[in-house]
């Protein structure tokens, strides 16, 4: 790999289109089972295939996670799953658990395997175990420091090592938590995440003759397991320095605007765009309070609720001809309204206002506000399909 891989979630197979339109290099996802984003739409057995052939015919990269940490009953169809990865040619299958690896490598011994995060690797030891016992690539745990990242890359530098650039962090070692399964029965460590961490708690001291007292950080609670958000835009080169070859975009669940806005941001980042410039991109959405590589001290990257974004999602291009363009609505819009464009492409950043605009019965209509809807209206621009249209939120002077 001659350059850094801008690696993007891909939660169905209109997110992997789009993650592909918007530059990524690389994009992974999950089957229907044994991957740990399962509240994701996912992929049936048919769509994997039908998703590698689309991702390989751009030439670009697919992996395919399965990563839970499996139990007895799972092993069967686990090795079922496995065979037929071997067959369809992924570019890689994620795994965290020993016995996982163990079958994969016995089953598909033509399937690349990356370690997981959830493995936790954090030393050169453990990269080099992996190595030597077949891994390709190894997915670092985020509490590993770039200073580290360089010594495990001069450690064991035929060992491809990926790390998380953007998104959601976890406040266990690599989302190895059992907060989700304790409050609510469902598993972290079998993709089935509730995110508790995210809950308003409240420290409570009990006082004699006042009950409880509660302690509070701000009006809605104390968010105490609540990680921020995690944002590399700035230190890529320097991963890059210390032997990172791939940078992961974390948010499989994530909206469509949130996969367009990062994967955009971050791909112009890599093709020599200004971090500072390109900062304010991904201030556009609704996130948690920004941190950069927590390391082995987490105490930075603790705390903090969501900030709302500063543009709204309006609407999908579906196509631009005969100087009128045709969107999909997701946010009610206006006759009169200013749409700025998302897109990999030169128009990025550009403006549009809306004007002449037919609704999905072909009558000529002032406001959009069927969901889904398509509409049309007059546009300059020769926009793309897949470029997306968005409206900034007016701040109070």
């Amino acid at each position: 790999m001659n350059k850094p891989e801008l690696l993007a979630p891909a939660g169905n197979f209109k997110k992997l289109k789009l993650a592909l339109y918007f530059g990524a290099d690389a994009v992974y996802l999950g089957g229907r089972a044994f991957s740990l984003r399962s509240f994701a739409d996912n992929f049936t057995d048919e769509e994997l295939a039908e998703a590698i052939a689309y991702t390989h015919a751009r030439g670009k990269r697919l992996y395919v996670a399965a990563n839970i940490f499996a139990k007895n009953a799972d092993l069967p169809a686990l090795e079922r799953h496995l065979r037929f990865l071997g067959e369809l040619g992924p570019d890689g299958v994620l795994v965290s658990d020993m016995g996982v690896f163990r079958l994969a490598r016995r089953v598909a011994p033509g399937l690349p395997v990356h370690i997981s995060t959830q493995a936790n690797t954090m030393n050169a030891e453990a990269a080099a175990m992996w190595y030597e016992l077949g891994a390709s690539r190894v997915v670092l745990a985020r509490e590993v420091t770039p200073p580290e990242i360089a010594e495990i890359h001069d450690a064991v530098p035929g060992l491809e090592l990926e790390a998380f650039v953007h998104g959601a962090m976890c406040i266990s070692y690599s989302g190895r938590c059992y907060l989700s399964d304790f409050l609510d029965g469902r598993s972290s460590n079998r993709g089935a995440c509730v995110q508790a961490c995210r809950y308003a708690y409240e420290i409570r001291a009990k006082e004699e003759g006042s009950g409880w007292l509660p302690v509070e950080t701000d009006a809605r609670g104390t968010y105490l397991l609540n990680s921020k958000d995690l944002n590399m835009a700035a230190g890529l080169r320097g991963l890059e320095a210390a032997g990172v070859c791939s940078f992961k975009i974390e948010g499989r669940m994530k909206s469509e605007y949130y996969l367009a806005t990062v994967v955009n941001a971050y791909r112009r980042i890599l093709d020599g765009g200004d971090a500072n410039a390109l900062a304010d991109e991904l201030e556009t959405l609704t996130h948690r309070e920004y941190t950069a590589y927590p390391g082995a001290s987490g105490a930075a990257s603790q705390g903090g609720s969501q900030k709302q974004g500063t543009c709204d999602f309006i609407a999908v291009v579906l196509g631009c001809e005969g100087g009128r363009v045709q969107v999909e609505m997701r946010t009610r819009f206006f006759e009169g309204d200013v749409l700025e464009v998302l897109s990999p492409g030169e128009n990025f950043g550009r403006e549009v206002c809306v004007a002449d605009m037919v609704g999905p019965d072909g009558v000529k209509t002032f406001d959009a506000k069927l969901v889904q809807g398509v509409y049309s209206f007059s546009c300059p621009l020769a926009l793309g399909a897949g470029d997306i249209l968005r409206r900034r939120r007016k701040t109070r002077g």
